[in-house]
């Protein structure tokens, strides 16, 4: 194992491009096969992308901003002092990667704009305090986004009342689909899982080590010239007011029970708490600056990635692509065909629920067609939708602008990840028609 996750570690290295251009690349793929297959021409294409390419402004600023917040949070000294004492507690690369991969994938099944941030700020400071090899503790890190938990989006949509798909297949509880019986046994086994296979892993013999923390990172913003100005900016009656106006009208919506956990309110969560616990708006501002240049990936690729969508979507590719496997898949076959192709045109449209509302009603038509169950066929979809996520770049830009590395320093890791959890999953629908 260690020597086929090396070579797949120098095979990534040297040919893996960077995101963007990654992004590039499939944009041109997805262009060539829309004339071929879907058989239209390079005008229609051109313009398919064209409308697209704006889809994803408003999920790509909720992106920044989860960043941004969570990142800022991280930098305030009571989170530098919580996250120095859980560090404290690794003493060996084996003792952080175990902690690590524990802690972001419990945070990541709470929910995955949390996990997001909380994996990579942890595994930046298991970086600094323990000799480990740091793009091997960010993969880790990494490796739990597949799970899929309470806050996942599609069971969340398909048990709710009025649903665009409810005449087609009525309501679906998550009793039957995120809080299975079987569905929380895979769950357990991908976590067992991803801690066996990182704790398997050797040490290079020349580590990447990230540096020590900058004394200037940690330091209190200076005070200026004295001024009232200044002594504003430094006090901490700004960002006080303006948390607990948060944090009232958190409480409020938890009172009249109207709060549920989705991207919006960790987004608030996190401002929130990082109003409150830096010493100032200077503080606060400055720890934004350091935030925003890790948000860079995001803000540049997020349209990209919407224009390929734009272009699979009008060119009927991802309907081509459903039909196919629609045509060789049985009913005890059908949960097993969904899960791998969600996972292939995740790789294009990685956005779950955009993925849904154009190949999910083709997959469910079909199961019914087929008498397939639709909660596993349900729950099948939402696994490949996630496990594509471990080389889909677009996923990991927010952790590797915190960490301040390439797709290529972690994707090595990933693409055997990918298979040991593919065969785990797969594994687990066919067990599930064997005994059905």
């Amino acid at each position: 194992m260690q020597a086929v996750t090396q070579f797949s570690v120098r095979l990534v290295q040297r040919y893996l491009p960077s995101a963007f251009v990654l992004a590039v690349i499939l944009t041109a793929i997805v262009f060539v096969l829309g004339i071929v297959l879907g058989e239209r021409t390079p005008l229609d294409m051109a313009q398919y992308w064209g409308e697209g390419f704006s889809s994803l402004f408003k999920f790509g600023m909720q992106m920044v901003l989860v960043l941004l917040t969570g990142y800022v949070l991280a930098l305030t000294p009571v989170m530098q002092r919580l996250l120095g004492a859980l560090t404290r507690q690794a003493s060996t690369p084996r003792q952080a990667l175990a902690i690590t991969i524990v802690v972001s994938f419990v945070c990541y099944y709470l929910n995955w704009g949390f996990g997001m941030v909380a994996g990579a700020i942890l595994a930046r400071e298991m970086g600094r305090r323990v000799a480990v090899h740091f793009p091997l503790i960010v993969a880790a890190a990494y490796g739990g986004e597949l799970v899929r938990g309470p806050s996942t989006s599609i069971p969340l949509v398909i048990a709710t009342p009025g649903h665009f798909m409810e005449d087609a297949i009525g309501i679906v509880p998550v009793s039957e689909t995120l809080y299975a019986s079987w569905n929380i046994a895979l769950t357990l086994a991908l976590l067992a899982l991803l801690v066996g296979f990182f704790m398997l892993q050797k040490q290079p013999e020349q580590i990447v080590r990230l540096e020590a923390a900058d004394p200037a990172e940690e330091a209190p913003a200076q005070r200026g010239d004295g001024s009232f100005s200044d002594w504003l900016e430094h006090s901490r009656l700004p960002t006080l007011f303006l948390g607990l106006l948060a944090a009232v009208y958190l409480l409020g919506e938890v009172v009249k029970g109207d709060f549920s956990i989705n991207l919006n309110t960790v987004i608030l969560i996190f401002f929130t708490l990082g109003l409150l616990l830096h010493r100032s708006a200077a503080a606060y501002l400055g720890a934004v600056e350091k935030a925003v240049g890790a948000a860079r990936g995001i803000i540049v690729q997020f349209p990209l990635y919407a224009g390929i969508a734009g272009m699979m979507t009008h060119a009927d590719l991802v309907t081509q692509f459903s039909q196919a496997i629609i045509s060789v898949a049985s009913r005890e076959t059908f949960p097993l065909w969904t899960f791998l192709s969600a996972g292939a045109v995740n790789f294009f449209i990685p956005s779950g629920g955009g993925q849904w509302a154009i190949q999910g009603p083709i997959m469910m038509k079909a199961a019914y067609a087929l008498g397939a169950d639709p909660a596993r066929t349900i729950m099948a979809f939402t696994w490949g939708d996630g496990w594509t996520n471990q080389i889909q770049p677009f996923w990991a830009l927010p952790l590797l602008g915190v960490a301040g590395l390439s797709a290529r320093d972690i994707m090595g890791y990933l693409l055997i990840w990918l298979v040991i959890s593919g065969v785990a999953i797969a594994g687990t629908f066919v067990a599930l028609a064997a005994f059905a």
